[in-house]
């Protein structure tokens, strides 16, 4: 493989917080592939958590939104977000969640070719009509629908998107501010997974391979029996949970509990049972490849023999 590039070098910086130099090399010793560019910083100890691909890389618009129990969470992408606080563009990405909720369509096609809600067209011919007269590319990326006792949470204008799913015997209007709290810990922590149950077994073997690759490059590590090594790297998994595990995760409004422990207590309070179930989180072109912006640095530092 030829020289990495700066932006791939920037945003493995950015998803790192590890020095130019070794995102460098590690990008260059994983053939350009980010992710095993990260699991290489991780295993020399540089990168001690690896976060996940959620770079704002695109504008647009992300939605959440529930009318009676059935609920959507949507994404719609723009290119400048100038165009993306247009009345019309907020109105039409409104209206799409209308349709998911109404129509309950089987995917991206599945929805570009129904009726748009309140509308006469389809929701494709109506982003076309839009382009006519915004003149930006507009994506319709994802989105995701609920049916239970949802509770909605937008951040940031629409940057990103929640949606919580409880399990409750409990009036909804009374589990709400349960829900919104989760919700709001969903959109600051950025959870991969419900629980422990949920996080795939390998995911978790990965996990414990890094941790014995770090250990591996410490010297007082190193010396001790591997069968320590694997004991002490099993105890280790446990942070992994508590950093990626919503019910596990520290309160963000109490950080002596867990939210497991928060819902439990407030179901216990309200006198009935509640439990998180299932949650969505958009964030607004998360994973999606953003244009360098400064191409005249890119250029400069290429000249310069930077790379």
């Amino acid at each position: 493989m030829g020289k990495v590039s700066i932006a791939e070098i920037k945003d493995l910086m950015k998803s790192t917080g590890v020095g130019m130099m070794d995102c460098k090399n590690a990008l260059t010793e994983a053939d350009g592939d980010r992710d095993k560019a990260i699991t290489i910083l991780r295993e020399k100890g540089l990168a001690t958590q690896a976060k996940k691909s959620s770079r704002v890389a695109a504008e647009g618009i992300v939605t959440s939104v529930v009318e009676g129990n059935v609920g959507a969470v949507v994404e719609v992408n723009i290119e400048t977000d100038f165009a993306a606080n247009n009345d019309e563009f907020k109105a039409f990405v409104a209206a799409v969640a209308k349709t998911v909720i109404e129509q309950n369509p089987a995917d991206l096609d599945a929805l570009k070719a129904a009726k748009i809600s309140g509308g006469d067209k389809s929701v494709e011919e109506s982003l076309q009509d839009l382009f006519i007269k915004i003149r930006e590319n507009m994506v319709i990326r994802r989105f995701t629908r609920l049916e239970g006792v949802l509770v909605p949470y937008v951040h940031g204008g629409g940057s990103i998107g929640v949606m919580v799913k409880l399990d409750t015997d409990l009036p909804a209007d009374k589990v709400y501010e349960v829900g919104k709290n989760c919700a709001l810990q969903v959109a600051a922590m950025n959870p991969a997974y419900l629980n422990r149950e949920s996080v795939p077994a390998e995911v978790l073997e990965n996990e414990k391979n890094i941790i014995m690759a770090q250990m591996a490059e410490d010297p007082k590590m190193a010396s001790k029996p591997e069968q320590v090594r694997a004991k002490i790297a099993e105890g280790k998994v446990g942070k992994y949970y508590t950093e990626n595990c919503l019910l596990e995760q520290a309160y963000v409004k109490d950080d002596k509990v867990s939210v497991g422990k928060y819902v439990e207590d407030s179901a216990k309070e309200l006198g009935g049972k509640i439990s998180v179930v299932e949650f969505v989180r958009f964030e607004r072109g998360e994973g999606v490849e953003k244009k360098v912006d400064n191409f005249a640095e890119e250029v400069a530092n290429m000249a310069k023999g930077n790379l």
